[in-house]
């Protein structure tokens, strides 16, 4: 039987694989890129077989437990497909079936984490990263497969690979800002407890924008420290305010504290909305949705709308972390996807100098066309 090495698996005439750790090859010391080239011309069935059974377990562990029925609406296959592939993976171990559903087991997570370097090889998605941080000039890109305005689990996944990069940088006694939106409550959901976090102090970035609580900072900052075992503090004004509750506010001792920690904060993570999307949550008049348009503003963040060159358009008054602010953060972090907030997040970039962005493959690809078709 024929086995074909990529990178720290083998492949097999029926489409199985093993991690290259378990078994030796002559081969293994073949550049990787030939290699893929040859599997792709010689055999390119088995690397679509792959991605399926990748695709597979990388919706079980973020949906587990899962039934099948959800995960074939999910998958959009047919039940009689799955089952087949279901019962390939439980009998190599990485699946676990229970009354509650489908869950991974650890040898699953094992191989899951090991094969996420190789599907982004495999399909392109380093390559799209350097052209993304090229053309962004940002200094780190993780790019997820798929386009979050298709799927809701894109999302969790860049929820996935935030709390992931969190993790990385973790450092004793920091303060990290977050703000609100459903990307980030995919990150807080994410969280998970290391040593360094037990220090951590999560704040928010602003007050509330009178949306549904769960997508306020307040509660992303909460939550992130009730997952990590980390501390946070809350900012309790709203996000909007007038110039004389600003004047107030901004002298209240609590309020100057949260600001303090704010101004000391070593990390910021933040999401990237739509200009009219974030208006129209904000309840905003129509004398600023008609300034948001006039403008041609497609992109949000700190309470600032951008146009597509990364020029303010309108500024909302507010209290927390300001432009200038963030300019002292040691490392910030975006996270944004979907096709449709490809504007939005080349304005946010253009203006905030961003240190790592996370993104999704919908996004990533519709930027660059972009950047064609303006070129042009």
């Amino acid at each position: 039987m024929k086995v074909i090495p990529i990178r720290g698996f083998f492949l097999n005439g029926s489409g199985h694989f093993c991690l290259m750790r378990d078994i030796m090859c002559p081969m293994m010391g073949d550049p990787m890129e030939k290699i893929l080239n040859l599997q792709k011309q010689l055999l390119p069935d088995l690397l679509q077989t792959m991605q399926k059974r990748y695709d597979i377990l990388r919706h079980i562990q973020l949906m587990q437990p899962v039934g099948r029925r959800s995960l074939t609406f999910e998958l959009q296959t047919t039940e009689r497909v799955l089952r087949a592939e279901v019962d390939f993976l439980r009998a190599q171990g990485l699946v676990a079936v229970g009354s509650a559903g489908m869950e991974l087991t650890q040898e699953g997570i094992d191989l899951l984490s090991e094969m996420e370097p190789l599907m982004k090889e495999l399909f392109g998605l380093n390559q799209l990263e350097a052209e993304l941080k090229a053309f962004l000039g940002v200094k780190h890109v993780v790019i997820v497969p798929g386009d979050a305005d298709a799927s809701d689990w894109v999302k969790k996944e860049m929820g996935r690979a935030g709390a992931r990069y969190l993790k990385q940088q973790a450092a004793p006694e920091q303060i990290v800002a977050v703000s609100g939106g459903t990307t980030m409550l995919a990150v807080a959901e994410m969280m998970m407890p290391t040593p360094a976090f037990k220090q951590t102090t999560f704040v928010p970035t602003r007050g509330g924008v009178g949306e549904a609580v769960e997508l306020e900072a307040n509660y992303i900052a909460s939550l992130m420290a009730k997952r990590t075992g980390g501390t946070y503090r809350m900012l309790h004004i709203p996000d909007e305010l007038s110039d004389e509750a600003y004047q107030t506010l901004q002298k209240e001792p609590h309020i100057r504290e949260v600001l303090d920690l704010l101004r000391s904060a070593r990390m910021v993570v933040h999401g990237i909305g739509d200009a009219k999307t974030m208006a129209i949550r904000r309840k905003s008049s129509a004398e600023v949705l008609a300034k948001l348009e006039a403008g041609k503003a497609v992109g949000e963040s700190f309470g600032y709308y951008f146009d597509r060159d990364g020029q303010i358009v309108h500024r909302v008054r507010t209290l927390g972390l300001d432009l200038e602010g963030l300019e002292r953060v040691e490392q910030k972090v975006a996270v944004a996807g979907g096709a449709s907030k490809a504007e939005a997040i080349v304005a946010v970039c253009s203006l905030v100098s961003q240190d790592t962005l996370i993104t999704d493959e919908g996004a990533a690809r519709a930027i660059l066309k972009n950047a064609i078709v303006h070129q042009e």
